[in-house]
């Protein structure tokens, strides 16, 4: 029977999503009660800036994390794509989009490396991994002979760095910024309700059409709001126009597609995915491969950030990738999780980093906070499936 489910029943019923929205809140309402900058439209600029490189990882680790894998190498290979681009661009003189091609290539051939051993010999994913992150550190200290590369300069530098404004005029706000959030906002409104029709032809609940007005006028409302306060900065970064098709792309890819299914399917249950002619082996090396592809841009994208390449670049991303999936709903065994969840907890982390940096927090608190929020997701997440069981 069709039905409609009221406040209550619509926070339980996605008790995981619910959650990571009603801590992002309670975040972001702390930080700005604590820090009055902390809402301000330069500083808003800057966390898009700073932890769109993780954002763009955590889009490939959800995707590993479905299919019941882990990857540990991604920091490394942040590095060596950026050193990659570095050398290509900086030390060879090429122009920039080779360097980028270059960065790419290097970012699959990692993934295609990896995902044979996984896929076709069987090494566990932790293990190949591990190994990864060893060899493409040791590579990118080789690549770049242990010395650091810069500046790129020129369209790289505004990979990361360039905004686009001024482009429909404006009087101290961007017009166009303006556009672009409320066509974004449109776009959201109109697939919620085409979902949301869906649901009641197949018979399936839905929330009470109050509720789900009332959805719609709050997200918009956040939405334009961030959009003003971008407008009223430096206009929309570059970064974010890239983060946000990846994240429209690989929505798309998780949830309408062959491959995504593939992925839930084998995180889930893999000798039934097995059994129902799943080419396993297949889609776990592809699921490698789009992660060494999302390395590479992320690592393009960091090194446009940090305007060259360094031995170093890279370290502890693939932790702070993970732990915006868990934290984001995913589940430690595979098969659940959701790009949005992983987006949302990737902005949770950005948020306390950004705000007990305001704060003048150490990097040991840093890092000791962080540590126990996604202890608490996971646990979390134990506990859910444990009630679910009883």
């Amino acid at each position: 029977m069709t039905g409609t489910l009221n406040l209550k029943e619509l926070l339980t019923s996605n008790i995981r999503q619910s959650g990571i929205l009603l801590a992002l809140v309670v975040i972001v309402a702390f930080f700005s009660v604590l820090q009055p900058t902390f809402l301000t439209p330069g500083n808003l600029t800057n966390i898009v800036l700073q932890y769109s490189y993780i954002l763009i990882l955590a889009i490939g680790m959800i995707i590993v994390i479905i299919g019941g894998h882990i990857d540990l190498s991604v920091g490394s290979l942040v590095a060596l794509t950026g050193a990659t681009a570095a050398v290509v661009s900086i030390r060879s003189g090429m122009p920039w989009w080779v360097g980028v091609l270059a960065a790419l290539a290097v970012g699959v051939l990692a993934g295609c490396w990896q995902g044979f051993w996984v896929a076709y010999v069987g090494i566990p994913a932790f293990i190949v991994t591990l190994a990864g992150m060893l060899i493409f550190r040791g590579l990118t200290f080789q690549v770049l002979d242990n010395v650091s590369l810069s500046p790129f300069g020129g369209t790289y530098y505004q990979i990361a760095n360039g905004f686009q404004n001024g482009i429909l005029g404006g009087y101290g706000v961007d017009v166009f910024t303006l556009v672009i959030f409320a066509i974004a906002v449109l776009g959201y409104a109109v697939n919620a309700w085409r979902q949301r029709r869906a649901a009641l032809a197949y018979e399936q609940e839905v929330g009470a059409l109050p509720l789900f007005v009332l959805k719609i006028v709050a997200v918009g409302a956040v939405v334009m709001w961030f959009g003003y306060q971008l407008a009223q900065s430096r206009g929309l970064p570059n970064v974010l126009i890239l983060l946000a098709v990846l994240i429209l792309i690989y929505g798309l890819v998780t949830q309408k597609t062959v491959f995504g299914r593939n992925v839930y399917a084998i995180g889930g249950n893999l000798t039934a995915a097995k059994l129902s002619g799943v080419k396993v082996k297949k889609v776990n090396f592809l699921i490698f491969v789009n992660m060494g592809l999302l390395s590479g841009i992320a690592g393009v994208v960091f090194s446009s950030r940090m305007n060259g390449a360094q031995p170093g670049a890279g370290n502890m991303f693939e932790l702070d990738a993970i732990a915006a999936c868990f934290i984001g709903g995913a589940a430690v065994t595979g098969g659940v999780g959701r790009v949005t969840g992983a987006m949302i907890g990737g902005l949770i982390m950005a948020v306390m980093s950004n705000g007990m940096q305001l704060m003048g927090a150490e990097q040991s608190t840093q890092q000791l906070v962080k540590g126990l929020v996604l202890l608490l997701a996971v646990a979390f997440d134990v506990y859910n499936k444990r009630r679910a069981g009883n």
